[in-house]
């Protein structure tokens, strides 16, 4: 039975259905505001040091903010996003933007770890709004160009995960850290008032209570075999993602490179180049080439971290392996939404909701587990780490064909 089957759904907009697709204008809205919000998870990453040395803590201690920040995206994930299938989407992200400019402040004039902790705690459950506007994106897509647009406005949200480092970096040696925190907030507000204005209501796709459209979220994991696949999948690639740049600040700063805050934001740069896979993720998915890709991804991935553990004394290989590493790890996530966004377009929120929950999950054990196997045994270890994930993800990936010749009729296979 479909988890959907029980929601009285309400007609989707005039502008859905539009054959021509969606605005140019509003997509780069989209876009923009998705990398603007999900960057308040990785400002942190390249001040990891220099918040160790002001609130007196050590590395590992420092870390866990990263860790807590993707805590906090998951809370959000699981109880904030199915809300885009229950009420009226613009209020609900002018809400959650409003409550993230707050946080956002607080964290920037935080006298303690602990309350810097827990202001990032509450900015990271809120940030989810960008994981609101790509299935909103997908709802006013016409099918034939869901991928392309939604590969769009993913490009703007990976763009603004590698950006936010050398952002960050840039902001913090010139003003000071806190500065970081309270720049976001203001961005924050802006971007609160600029969708507010610029994107059309979208009505509710069920009424049912709160609670129910909790538990329906459960029941499509149950109900759909693709979903609880494609988000082991990138928990995986996320853990393996996580783990790298929470580490690799340490490796920039250290003995071997001796580079300064900003030498590691400006280092981030390399990443971005790999936010460029993108809409060509978006077109395969449209071709029809998920499953091949996904392979690909994998063997990619493996192979990124290889060439990062024998060029641990090259910052040249290490950038090439950061390239790869996240155009491997874009490709998935945009594979794996094409496949998810296909299951029940009525409950698109709730839908990404899990698949994003599961994956963060990954991403938040991935970034504690890279920093104490960094500290333990090095950037070897850390490599070695790294490439077994999508190793597991690519052994997983195998049994693809089995369980979709196994799947039960009435089920969404694979």
């Amino acid at each position: 039975m479909s988890a959907s089957s029980d929601l009285q759904s309400s007609p989707r907009p005039a502008t859905a259905a539009a054959p021509h697709g969606v605005p140019g204008w509003l997509v780069a809205l989209l876009a923009v505001a998705s990398g603007m919000t999900v960057a308040n998870l990785y400002y942190a990453q390249p001040l990891l040091s220099s918040l160790s040395s002001v609130f007196h803590t050590s590395t590992a201690t420092a870390g866990t903010l990263i860790t807590l920040t993707q805590v906090g995206y998951v809370i959000g994930m699981l109880f904030l996003v199915p809300l885009g299938d229950r009420l009226e989407k613009r209020n609900l992200i002018t809400v959650l933007l409003t409550v993230t400019t707050l946080a956002l402040v607080a964290a920037g004039l935080a006298t303690s770890f602990p309350m810097l902790l827990i202001a990032s705690l509450v900015s990271g459950a809120t940030s989810v709004v960008a994981q609101i506007l790509v299935p909103f994106a997908a709802g006013l897509a016409p099918d034939h160009a869901r991928g392309r647009i939604v590969g769009r406005v993913m490009s703007g949200l990976l763009t603004g995960i590698l950006l936010s480092r050398t952002l960050s970096s840039l902001v913090s040696d010139l003003a000071g850290w806190r500065v970081v925190f309270l720049g976001s907030a203001a961005l924050m507000a802006v971007l609160a008032v600029a969708l507010r204005a610029a994107l059309p209501e979208h009505a509710p796709t069920t009424t049912i209570p709160y609670h129910h459209v909790l538990r329906s979220t459960l029941r499509l994991v149950r109900t759909h075999p693709a979903l609880l696949r494609r988000g082991l999948y990138q928990a995986a690639m996320f853990g393996a993602f996580s783990a790298f740049w929470t580490t690799v600040s340490f490796v920039l700063t250290g003995p071997h490179f001796h580079y300064s805050p900003i030498g590691v934001g400006v280092f981030a740069l390399v990443g971005a180049a790999g936010a460029a896979i993108a809409p060509f993720a978006g077109h395969w998915a449209d071709r029809g080439l998920v499953r091949p890709m996904t392979g690909i991804a994998f063997v990619v991935a493996a192979l990124a971290f290889a060439l990062a553990g024998f060029g641990g004394h090259s910052v040249v290989l290490i950038a090439l392996a950061a390239i790869l590493m996240d155009m491997a790890v874009q490709t998935t996530l945009i594979l794996g939404q094409h496949t998810v966004y296909q299951l029940d377009p009525a409950a698109r929120a709730r839908l990404n909701s899990a698949f994003i929950a599961m994956f963060f999950v990954g991403g938040a054990v991935g970034s504690q587990l890279g920093s104490v196997v960094y500290h333990a045994g090095g950037w070897t270890a850390l490599t070695v780490l790294g490439a077994a994930l999508p190793v597991v993800a690519f052994l997983y990936w195998t049994t693809e064909r089995r369980h979709r010749a196994a799947a039960k009729p009435g089920t969404t296979s694979l």
